[in-house]
């Protein structure tokens, strides 16, 4: 029988360790596993053991290619595999450092677990309260003491971003008293990821969602670009959704000179787009406290060979066929906003001004990709 592993995540860090000693208090033979990334400055990263009476076990792991997140990655499944073999731990739940992102570490589990260890679930902790501060802060990790390697270059928004629509599973955290959540913090949260479960850190539902089980391949898919599982359009308590899908390309020039007044429109955005002068390569579009991130994320399937669609997995077919135009294929617009205090308005009047024109979108590909190269920078060309 193989260990069930539920890691825990998320920049909140208090509303983490609340979930993880609920899970202790309530789950019979439940072990904590984390890994201390803040001491990483000295060489190494600390490894600690708990359960609901205190601290078992205590280790040093040193760094990998100056790299702590690495040394997580090299010491977890052999702790975890030395918890399996015990025989006493009937969950292990790994409580992710603050700026480690739950998708590798669950792709780490899930691809040298073996026939000892099974992911059932990933869930990113929630003080709704903080949701807006974290996803509008630029900060970068390495300024805020955060970054996992001396090369993170991620930054707070960005990483809290993918932590919370990553997880299928939402520990949320309901804060009382005047600093609580308000209802407009509630509406943001269930519109930034409104297919995950809500479930509170002191329900009694958080144990039964730390063993339900989890798909790491479906959780993969539903964060690619070509086939996320993007949010639908709500209005609710004051903030909005807005969802923008257009079948005509972007001409680069006019998109770059808007990008500053796209990315700021929201406090968060992301999807797909396609520019007139790559038309067939799909970019992926990730915007959060105010920065953006533009990224090559492959071919439309539309520029493939036939007999290379049979190498395409399930899920980016059927999205495709989703999207699908008689012309040009699955190549589109696939942009969503969400933000309180959302303009609609503007934000539909400024993406429709950077589509081509008629004359432009009638003189072809050929032609399009003649177009000045305004996104060279963006993607290191």
């Amino acid at each position: 029988m193989r260990l069930p592993v539920a890691l825990v995540a998320g920049l909140h860090s208090d509303a983490r360790k609340a979930a993880v000693e609920r899970l202790l208090a309530t789950v019979p033979g439940s072990v904590a596993l984390h890994h201390d990334l803040s001491t990483a400055a000295r060489g190494t990263v600390v490894r600690s053991v708990r359960d609901a009476h205190g601290v078992q076990s205590t280790g040093e792991t040193p760094l990998v290619n100056d790299c702590a997140c690495c040394a997580l990655r090299e010491d977890l499944v052999p702790e975890l595999e030395r918890l399996a073999d015990g025989g006493t731990t009937r969950l292990a739940i790994v409580e992710l450092w603050d700026s480690v992102e739950p998708k590798a570490m669950a792709e780490v589990v899930a691809a040298h677990g073996g026939e000892r260890l099974t992911v059932t679930s990933v869930m990113t902790a929630v003080d709704a309260a903080l949701l807006l501060p974290y996803l509008a802060n630029s900060d970068d990790l390495i300024d805020a003491g955060l970054a996992a390697a001396t090369s993170d270059q991620r930054t707070v928004a960005d990483t809290w971003a993918r932590q919370l629509e990553y997880a299928p599973v939402l520990a949320v955290v309901d804060s009382e008293g005047p600093q609580g959540a308000s209802d407009e913090d509630r509406a943001l949260l269930a519109q930034l990821h409104p297919t995950a479960r809500q479930v509170a850190v002191g329900g009694a539902d958080l144990a039964a969602a730390a063993l339900a089980g989890f798909d790491v391949e479906a959780a993969a898919a539903a964060q690619h670009p070509a086939c996320a599982l993007l949010p639908q359009e709500a209005d609710d308590c004051g903030v909005g959704t807005y969802v923008w899908h257009r079948s005509r390309p972007f001409h680069p020039e006019r998109l770059y000179q808007a990008l500053e007044d796209l990315t700021c429109a929201a406090a968060r955005s992301r999807g797909r787009f396609w520019l007139a002068d790559r038309p067939d390569t799909l970019l992926a579009w990730d915007a959060a406290g105010g920065a953006l991130c533009v990224e090559n994320a492959g071919p439309w399937l539309a520029s493939l060979p036939d007999a290379a669609w049979d190498l395409v997995a399930p899920v980016r077919r059927a999205a495709a066929a989703l999207d699908w135009h008689p012309e040009h294929g699955d190549c589109c617009q696939h942009l969503v906003f969400t933000s309180p205090g959302l303009d609609r308005d503007g934000l539909e009047q400024l993406l429709e001004s950077c589509l081509l024109t008629d004359a432009e979108y009638a003189a072809g590909r050929e032609a399009w990709k003649r177009l000045p190269p305004a996104f060279d920078s963006l993607l290191e060309v």
